[in-house]
């Protein structure tokens, strides 16, 4: 009896084993390779799948998701004999888990070997400063071999970057006096581009400021000019208006001489021929005056009161011979 019970217990064991074997669930974005008595049978994909227990057994799970590998720096000589480290990184993924569990023992070691060996080609027909400042076009060509060999593989090689391209030390010291030396030109010519923009804004305002002074004054001195014209015209017609004589004239003359006279530099007088007709009328005028006041009789002119003085008379005596 007890023999009979272990024996259930056995076959349970067996048949939970077997069950367990049957059933295999694929996790989403995986696959599998099936293999019956070593041999390639088929890929199951996600979801649940049922096997021959103890007859098909999984090789191989491959995960179909992207993956990224960096890789370690590498050394890697230039065109001009110049080593640098490159590290780069890989973007592949698997799109036949068959031929990538059977075409290549390892592609994760395959496709390492193949970067180092399709770089260093790639570099060694640059010189250096062209593989610093060509990174696009060697992660194309590089793109390009590894797509194109690792296809066999089903493998797709979705991108390759270059994380850091190093030289030797002392390249790097002369490449930061170099671009030193540049940024110091370029500040120089900066700088100089600067003074001369200043100083041709400077004179441009310096002109204009000189336009518009000269338009100014120009201006201004037309208009003082308006304004004497106006004036001689307004001085001319009220001295027309009022139509003076030459006895007003001279008097004018008279009161603008201590004006004239003034001044430690004024020794020559230029007097006009028509002031003496002016101060002869104004000497008659003042002249009979004088001769309209009358003389009181019995005065000392002795004239017996006719007005005339002693001058008069001896005036009027005819000369002696």
């Amino acid at each position: 009896m007890d023999a009979i019970i272990i024996v259930l217990i056995i076959l349970v064991v067996l048949v939970f084993i077997a069950l367990i074997k049957t059933i295999q669930v694929i996790p989403q974005a995986s696959a599998a390779i099936v293999e019956r008595f070593g041999r390639y049978t088929r890929t199951l994909n996600a979801g649940l799948n049922i096997v021959v227990p103890f007859i098909d057994t999984i090789r191989n799970r491959v995960d179909l998701r992207e993956q990224v590998v960096p890789f370690p720096p590498q050394p890697v000589i230039t065109q001009d004999n110049l080593v640098v480290n490159i590290d780069t990184v890989i973007y592949y993924q698997v799109t036949d888990a068959r031929a990538a569990t059977y075409e290549v023992a390892s592609y994760i070691q395959a496709i390492e070997q193949l970067t180092v060996t399709t770089l260093r080609n790639i570099i060694g027909g640059m010189d250096l400063e062209r593989t610093l400042t060509s990174r696009e076009e060697i992660n194309a060509a590089l793109r390009g071999v590894l797509d194109e060999a690792t296809g066999k593989w089903g493998i797709r090689v979705n991108r390759v970057e270059l994380k850091a391209i190093e030289p030797p030390t002392s390249i790097q010291d002369s490449m930061e006096k170099q671009m030193r030396a540049d940024r110091d030109k370029r500040a120089a010519i900066l700088q100089a581009e600067g003074v001369r923009q200043s100083q041709i804004l400077t004179a441009e305002g310096e002109k204009q400021s000189a336009i518009l002074r000269a338009e100014g004054e120009a201006k201004a001195a037309a208009l003082r000019a308006e304004g004497e014209a106006q004036a001689i015209r307004t001085v001319f017609e009220s001295i027309h208006a009022g139509d003076p004589d030459q006895k007003l004239l001279a008097y004018q003359y008279l009161q603008m001489l201590p004006k004239i006279a003034e001044g430690d530099a004024n020794k020559l007088w230029i007097v006009p021929s028509e002031i003496g007709d002016a101060l002869k009328g104004l000497g008659g005028a003042f002249g009979n005056l004088g001769g309209s006041v009358p003389t009181p009789s019995g005065g000392p002119s002795g004239d017996g009161g006719t007005g005339r003085s002693d001058l008069t008379k001896r005036r009027e005596q005819p000369p002696i011979d």
